[in-house]
C-alpha cells in the first residue's frame, strides 16, 4: 500500500509538472487567455468557443464578432435561463468594459460554431480570429479539448 500511495504522489507529480500553461495573446489593452473547444463527435454537430477577455484599458471595448475556417457560421450566443429552460440566442456584441474581464464560458457568453468544416479532434488547436469594436482584429489559437471537458486542457495561469 505505502509503494501503491508513492507511486501515485510521483505520477501526479510528474504529470503536473508536464503540463503546459494556456497561451495569452495581446491586442492594445486586451489580454486574452484560456482559449477552448470541446472536441466533436463530427462535422454534423455545432461546437463551442470559450476565452477570457481582459481590459486593462481605461476605455470599453466590445467583442463584435468571431470568425475561423473551421466554421461556416461561427455566431456570439448568450445561454439565458428563463423559467428553468435554457436558450442561446444570438448576441450582436459581447461588452468588455475597461479595467475588467470578460469570461466567455459555459453557462454564459460563449461561440457558436455551425457548419463545422471537420469534426474537432482533442488534442489538436484551430486559428480563431476575435473582432472588436475598437481594438480591431486578434488571431489566437484555440486548444481542443476532451469531448465532457469544463476547462481548457492547458494549465490556466492563475498568478
Amino acid at each position: 500500500m505505502k509503494y501503491l500511495l508513492a507511486a501515485l504522489a510521483v505520477s501526479m507529480t510528474a504529470s503536473a509538472a508536464s503540463a503546459q500553461s494556456c497561451p495569452s495573446w495581446q491586442s492594445g489593452d486586451l489580454t486574452l487567455t484560456n482559449a477552448w473547444s470541446r472536441a466533436t463527435i463530427g462535422p454534423a454537430r455545432p461546437a463551442v468557443f470559450y476565452v477570457e477577455i481582459a481590459n486593462a484599458g481605461s476605455v470599453d471595448d466590445s467583442l463584435t464578432a468571431i470568425s475561423t475556417p473551421l466554421a461556416e457560421m461561427p455566431m456570439l450566443h448568450e445561454t439565458v435561463v428563463t423559467d428553468g429552460v435554457a436558450t442561446m440566442p444570438h448576441v450582436s456584441d459581447i461588452p468588455v468594459p475597461a479595467g475588467s474581464t470578460v469570461s466567455l464560458a459555459p453557462g454564459g457568453f460563449h461561440g457558436m460554431l455551425m457548419g463545422l468544416t471537420a469534426a474537432l479532434a482533442e488534442g489538436e488547436s484551430f486559428p480563431m480570429t476575435l473582432i472588436f469594436e475598437r481594438s480591431g482584429e486578434v488571431t489566437i489559437d484555440v486548444g481542443i479539448a476532451a469531448y465532457a471537458a469544463r476547462g481548457p486542457a492547458c494549465q490556466p495561469d492563475d498568478s
